[in-house]
């Protein structure tokens, strides 16, 4: 029997709970799914690649289906390269679906062979993003309840390393 693998690639700056949400509900669906740091040159991240792939395995070190890694070219060539076949894409309530159904017919007319799953996410998340999170954080507020909480431990000890800079 061939194994279901899937590919779910965020800049994951920082991993919320809504990204959280999706991979655990991807890997109900799929039997292996690999989450991939997107390197993007046109973001500036809070946290280095490494230290978000650092952070991934730790989260799911006891999830033997989750695979981690990281990614600086087109999503569709990573899924061709390590035979992949389906890209996992969250869609919340809030525009992404246009963006997201031009990108997955992009990336279909590129990788034929992939297809893209759309996974809705749950309503008590739809509103967390990565870029909102961040700005709660810049700004002092309480993001505990959006990301998991290794996660907000590691940007707390990313702020206070800068600080004691």
């Amino acid at each position: 029997m061939k194994t279901k693998r899937a590919l779910y690639a965020g800049t994951f700056d920082p991993f919320t709970n809504g990204h959280l949400d999706i991979v655990q509900r991807a890997i109900k669906i799929f039997d292996e799914v690999v989450v991939l740091v997107a390197v993007s040159p046109t973001k500036k991240p809070f946290m280095s690649t490494e230290k978000r792939v650092s952070v991934l395995k730790k989260l799911f070190a006891n999830e033997p289906k989750i695979k981690i890694d990281h990614w600086s070219g087109l999503i569709v060539d990573y899924a061709r390269i390590n035979r992949i076949g389906s890209i996992v894409r969250g869609l919340r309530p809030t525009g992404d679906f246009e963006i997201e159904f031009q990108m997955a017919s992009m990336n279909r007319k590129i990788n034929p062979d992939c297809d893209t799953v759309f996974l809705m996410t749950s309503e008590k998340l739809y509103y967390i993003s990565s870029s909102l999170v961040k700005e709660v954080y810049h700004h002092n507020g309480d993001i505990s309840s959006f990301v998991p909480p290794l996660v907000y431990d590691e940007l707390n000890k990313i702020v206070s390393e800068k600080t004691e800079e």
